[in-house]
């Protein structure tokens, strides 16, 4: 059994929402009632092998805000890339604190993420200037997002290519710290780790997301 890590609600609950809801506790256990091993099904049940990724990812992956963390275990059957995992039996173990992460942490973690796989010169200098606190105005973000935008419509027959220029546009969109830079960071994040699966085979990209998380965060 593999140590991970579950969110749930402020009273351990997950998928009230969509009406198959599941307590959670301490010593708890529940198994799936799918028999494949496909994420955001009945097959498998959701979960983090990281619990600073686990908080970065929320925005996007819950769509609601997580107010409690859980140590748990299980064994993982299926992953999407660094970015979160399914497992076929889940049982949380323990509460643990809720990791607070600013938003300007969550910008940097979308940078981050996007400057693995995203060399284009313009975006590498306003992410240099955001990141050092030279330039952190929506106008420098804003003035290059139609230059990126751009790049995501021309490479659309290359995978890497499309992916990593999707990471630069939500970063570019977290960077302007607008209503949507939570989600903007996840996304940026989630595309960036595309990119490298993409990519990995023929350029050796070396990604590791759970590094640039604690990058994001100790800095």
């Amino acid at each position: 059994m593999a140590k991970i890590y579950k969110l749930t609600d402020e009273n351990g609950k997950t998928g009230v929402k969509f009406k198959k809801m599941l307590q959670w506790g301490v010593g708890v256990t529940h198994t799936a009632k799918g028999e494949g091993t496909r994420l955001c099904t009945a097959d498998v049940i959701h979960a983090y092998e990281n619990p600073l990724i686990a908080v970065f990812m929320n925005p996007i992956h819950r769509k609601s805000a997580a107010s409690l963390l859980w140590e748990a275990e299980g064994e993982v059957v299926v992953r999407a890339g660094q970015t979160q995992c399914g497992v076929k039996t889940l049982t949380t173990l323990r509460e643990i604190p809720m990791l607070e992460i600013t938003l300007e942490q969550r910008v940097r973690f979308a940078i981050l993420c996007a400057l693995e796989v995203y060399k284009e010169e313009a975006f590498a200098c306003w992410a240099q200037k955001w990141l050092s606190d030279e330039d952190r105005s929506a106008e420098a973000a804003e003035s290059i997002w139609l230059s990126c935008i751009m790049r995501v419509v021309q490479a659309s027959n290359i995978e890497a290519a499309r992916w990593a220029a999707q990471a630069a546009a939500a970063s570019f969109a977290a960077g302007t710290a607008c209503a949507s830079a939570k989600a903007s960071s996840a996304w940026a994040a989630e595309t960036a780790a595309e990119a490298a699966l993409a990519s990995n085979a023929w350029t050796g990209c070396n990604f590791n997301l759970f590094r640039l998380a604690e990058q994001a965060v100790i800095h």
